[in-house]
């Protein structure tokens, strides 16, 4: 089975820099994608980056020029780094799996598999 475990994040002031690191470990032989979506305070959880593992990257607007997302296709690991945080990026940052057909994880079968969260902090 499947598991991600998610690691960085923490607290920073504006300006400066965080990361994040989403390693797949188990049956990773179906993953095609994965993803960083971020939900703040109020809000609706967003995508904020996503890569395939040919290595193309997406990004949400808010964060094309200031984050960077790669991935080791072997070890189904995907890293985000984030520079010129701002106050807005605070959030709890959520990992994401996608897989090329559903699997069977705890509860059923999905073709998508969440992390458990990093908080990130931004202040001034």
């Amino acid at each position: 089975q499947v598991q991600l475990v998610e690691s960085g994040g923490g607290s920073a002031q504006a300006g400066e820099s965080l990361s994040l690191s989403c390693k797949a470990s188990g049956d990773v032989a179906k993953i095609k994608a994965m993803a960083w979506y971020r939900q703040a305070p109020g809000e609706q959880r967003a995508l904020v980056a996503s890569i395939d593992m040919d290595n193309t990257p997406y990004y949400a607007d808010a964060v094309k020029d200031r984050f960077r997302i790669s991935a080791d296709n072997v070890k189904k690991t995907a890293h985000l780094q984030m520079d010129l945080l701002q106050l807005e990026d605070t959030a709890i940052y959520v990992c994401c799996a996608e897989f090329t057909t559903f699997v069977k994880l705890e509860g059923g079968y999905f073709n998508m598999l969440w992390g458990q969260g990093i908080q990130v902090t931004v202040s001034r």
